[in-house]
């Protein structure tokens, strides 16, 4: 056999005629080791490829920027930022005096209608209000249950009667409230809870009762010390008959005349006390002992009770006008979704500032650590990240668009509302899994340092915890996704005649035939005729990526009604079996489709970008979200025949590509989220950690041009053993 090793230097030479390939033997596929970058030689930035950071913020900052960075600013005031370690009653109190400064300030009122004193502007309410996290997530999510949840219950579910008496209270901190709907027994499944509401025809009123401790109202927000009074969800009962689930505005404190509160006959508080995070919210439980309200105080927009007893709604259906009430929840998902993912951005901005600095080890040049970001592992942790944020960001502003149109009345129908519902729930999912990831993930590629509370990743980390079960579960908010995909596919079938069905079948054995037998693999295969440069070349083209993604989405979801075809005409039981059977499918179903979402919110975002270097650069970030996806189920790619076994070794192999040609970017692509170091608020991120790195390379660059410089062992022995010498 021929030798076709250069000797000098080191590597196998193509045979003659071979065709050119993009791999060298031993490397990873695509990554040609002569091009790779040495860690620990600073790299320039690729000529005209610079990234326009301000332009780039603008974009990410969308529609509403100005009351983004108006907000963002905040952080400014020292007296408005979470002081880590507080004790929790000192925290507790130092949080409600930061809420009345935001209302002093007039935040809150921008999302409420003009007679009340607001701006009539729900999507900068909440814009404004996604940024509260980089405060502190406490302060967020207290004036989350002021003024997202309790004073917009009486907005969306009560009449104007309601918004003159309550909402100018609401909204200046007059009458902080609650959001009693939890049970210790029903957390996402509120249609069943057992708190009742039962109308006394003769008093006029309705007696608001707890039955059973599983009943208690729990994690109620402003419960334990702060709120006056709570919007109390409980099921309506006049004349004998359940109406289901309404809201009922049930005051709990009043002042006892010495600046303090006691609270009313009839009510019950337990304080839950010290938390895995969120320390400065007071949540505690709620029971009701027989408490009478005025009739008057039933919020009553889509459901009243005359006087006599006799119950009326709009809305004929139950189970319509149930969902229709639940809308509230809505605001708390969206503005759940963009809090996460701003604490994405903290949390990158962090760790991508610190690993662009912090140097460990020797690589190229002896005398020069190498800087952690140019470790391709570390590459690998952080930025397919910082793509997902970015996917995230341009999502949540599709979102914000979506939930502005709803309920500023410009886009609000009963299709508009259930779009906003399943995109919403959707988004919280996959963005509060994000930021549980992002956070852990760049605490522990800080090291020890990431683990410092006032570097914050580790309180963040604690604080985002609980949002992946706030507003519903996540797994249960995917059930929500993954049953309306299932309709929507039953509805596209319901709507084709015989000759279409007999064409669907037909598509889907060649689907079943193309697929699932080795056929498509193998004529990838021969296209692709060996080389990876090839493969890679298909797998960056947006047409393939959106394919497969697609695909993906719609063959889980078809497999699934087909599946639960059986469950229609079987008895009750056999059908919940089925379903159950098939529950875990639909719920990956559903996250495939959020992420689906994300991937094409991105790709329209694109769009936006004008600077061409600036679009070519995203352009990347988006393959990287995109691929890594797909590198994420290779398995089902290949076990459903969509990839070839080569091709699935080029997503990987893109995908380190893909990552070299960002790192250069990194800073700026985290610079452009607008995030000064008031607003990060992590030692780390600060250059400190770069004036150390430079200060130890002058020491021992001085320590060497002196000849001070102890000689090292290893380097003493070696030069002995090459003079013949001994070795002592």
């Amino acid at each position: 056999m021929t030798d076709l090793m250069n000797p000098a230097t080191g590597t196998t030479a193509p045979p003659a005629g071979a065709a050119p390939s993009a791999t060298t033997p031993g490397s990873p596929g695509l990554l040609d080791i002569a091009t790779l970058p040495s860690p620990g030689v600073e790299q320039p930035f690729p000529e005209g490829e610079r990234i326009d950071v301000a332009a780039l913020a603008d974009v990410l900052d969308g529609r509403w920027r100005a009351i983004r960075r108006e907000v963002r600013a905040l952080a400014g005031d020292p007296d408005l930022v979470k002081i880590e370690g507080l004790p929790m009653a000192e925290h507790r109190e130092r949080v409600l005096a930061q809420l009345r400064t935001l209302a002093d300030r007039g935040v809150p009122g921008r999302g409420f209608p003009a007679y009340v004193g607001g701006g009539q502007d729900p999507g900068g309410f909440l814009a404004g209000f996604e940024e509260l996290v980089l405060l502190d997530p406490s302060l967020q999510i207290k004036a989350g249950v002021q003024w997202g949840l309790f004073a917009s219950a009486i907005n969306q579910l009560g009449t104007r009667a309601h918004h003159d008496r309550w909402l100018p209270a609401a909204l200046s901190l007059e009458l902080p409230g609650c959001f009693a709907m939890t049970e210790i027994g029903h957390g996402s499944n509120v249609a069943g809870v057992l708190t009742t509401a039962e109308y006394d025809a003769a008093a006029q009123e309705f007696v608001i009762h707890t039955p059973v401790r599983s009943a208690w109202k729990e994690y109620i927000g402003n419960s334990a010390l702060h709120g006056l009074a709570a919007v109390v969800f409980a099921q309506l009962v006049t004349g004998g008959v359940n109406h289901g689930v309404h809201a009922f505005l049930v005051p709990i404190r009043a002042s006892d005349g010495a600046g303090g509160t006691t609270l009313l006959p009839g009510i019950a508080v337990e304080d839950d006390g010290l938390k895995g995070g969120l320390n400065g919210i007071d949540n505690g439980r709620l029971a009701f002992d027989h408490v009478r309200i005025p009739r008057e105080n039933l919020l009553n927009r889509h459901g009243d009770v005359a006087a006599d007893g006799t119950y009326s709604s709009p809305i004929e259906s139950p189970g319509r006008r149930f969902f229709t009430m639940l809308s509230t929840l809505v605001q708390g998902r969206v503005s759940l979704s963009g809090a996460a993912a701003a604490a994405s951005r903290v949390a990158l901005a962090t760790a991508i500032r610190y690993g662009s600095e912090r140097r460990q080890f020797t690589g190229a040049d002896e005398h020069e650590e190498v800087v952690l970001l140019d470790y391709q592992r570390h590459q690998r942790r952080l930025l397919p990240l910082l793509a997902r944020t970015y996917a995230a960001n341009f999502a949540q502003a599709e979102l914000l668009e979506r939930f502005d149109g709803v309920f500023s009345g410009a886009h609000d129908t009963d299709a508009d509302r259930q779009d906003l519902e399943t995109q919403a729930a959707a988004a919280k999912v996959v963005n509060t899994w994000l930021a549980l990831d992002a956070l852990q993930e760049s605490r522990e590629a800080c090291g020890g340092a990431g683990f410092i509370a006032e570097n914050r990743l580790v309180g963040l980390r604690q604080d985002l915890d609980v949002y992946v079960t706030f507003e519903g579960d996540n797994n249960v908010l995917l059930q929500l996704v993954g049953k309306r995909l299932l309709t929507d596919y039953g509805r596209s079938m319901a709507k084709v005649d015989i000759a279409g069905r007999a064409r669907w079948v037909a598509v889907r054995a060649a689907d079943m035939t193309l697929h699932r037998t080795p056929l498509r693999r193998a004529a990838q295969s021969i296209r692709d005729t060996g080389s990876m440069a090839r493969s890679a070349g298909h797998l960056r083209a947006e047409d393939t990526q959106r394919e497969l993604l697609e695909d993906r989405v719609e063959t889980m979801v078809e497999d699934v009604a087909l599946a639960l075809r059986a469950a229609r005409k079987a008895p009750a039981e056999r059908a919940a079996a089925i379903f159950n059977a098939h529950q875990d499918a639909l719920i990956e179903a559903a996250r495939a489709h959020a992420e689906l979402m994300q991937w094409e919110a991105f790709t329209a975002g694109l769009a936006a970008v004008k600077d061409g270097p600036t679009r070519r650069v995203l352009t990347r970030l988006r393959d990287l979200y995109g691929l890594t996806l797909i590198e994420q189920h290779l398995a089902w790619y290949l076990i459903n025949g969509r990839l070839s076994s080569q091709r699935a070794q080029a997503v990987t192999s893109y995908v380190n590509r893909l990552l070299v040609r960002l790192r250069p970017h990194a800073r700026d692509l985290v610079d452009a989220f607008g995030l000064g170091d008031e607003q990060v608020r992590a030692t780390i991120a600060t250059g400190i950690e770069g004036a150390r790195q430079a200060e130890t390379r002058e020491y021992e660059r001085t320590q060497r041009a002196s000849g001070r410089e102890p000689i090292n062992e290893k380097v003493l022995h070696e030069g002995q053993k090459r003079a013949g010498l001994a070795r002592p």
